[in-house]
C-alpha cells in the first residue's frame, strides 16, 4: 500500500498597517487603521416648512461646486464623495417639519487635530457664504483598504 502524505502550509501573515499612512498595491492592499469616515449634510435645496419661518434660497448646483473646489478639495484633495439626499427635521414647539434638499459628502481621512480642524473650517465656510445655522457632521471610525 502506498501513502500520500499531504504537506499542509500556513498562510504567510501580511503585516498590518498600524499608523494613518496608505500602503500597499492592488494586489495586497495595506489595511488603514486610525483613519475615520466623516459625513457633513449641506442644505442645498428650496426649504420648505412653516408658513411663519423665512425660506432658504436654494444653492444652484455651480454655487456647490465652486464651494467645493474653493474649501473641500484643497483640504482634501485625495478624494470625496458626494451624494443628493433628502432630509427634513423638526424645530422645537412646530407641528410640521423643515423640508429641504441636501448634498451629503463623505470624506475618509485619518483622525488627526489637523484634520478635524479642516471639517470644521469647511462648516464654518459653509455657514458664512449660505447664512445657515448648522452643517451636520458625523464621524465614525472606520477601517480602510486601498
Amino acid at each position: 500500500m502506498i501513502g500520500l502524505g499531504a504537506c499542509a502550509t500556513q498562510p504567510v501573515a501580511t503585516p498590518v498597517q498600524t499608523s494613518a499612512s496608505m500602503q500597499g498595491d492592488a494586489a495586497r492592499p495595506a489595511l488603514a487603521r486610525g483613519w475615520v469616515r466623516s459625513e457633513l449634510y449641506f442644505g442645498v435645496g428650496e426649504e420648505s416648512g412653516p408658513a411663519d419661518r423665512p425660506q432658504a434660497k436654494p444653492i444652484g448646483e455651480a454655487q456647490w461646486r465652486a464651494f467645493v473646489d474653493a474649501e473641500v478639495t484643497p483640504r482634501f484633495p485625495d478624494g470625496l464623495t458626494v451624494f443628493d439626499a433628502y432630509g427634513q427635521w423638526l424645530f422645537r414647539g412646530a407641528k410640521e417639519p423643515n423640508r429641504l434638499g441636501t448634498k451629503v459628502l463623505v470624506i475618509l481621512h485619518e483622525d488627526t487635530p489637523q484634520r478635524s480642524a479642516d471639517i470644521e473650517a469647511i462648516r464654518l465656510a459653509w455657514k458664512q457664504a449660505t447664512k445657515h445655522q448648522s452643517v451636520l457632521w458625523v464621524k465614525q471610525a472606520a477601517e480602510v483598504s486601498f
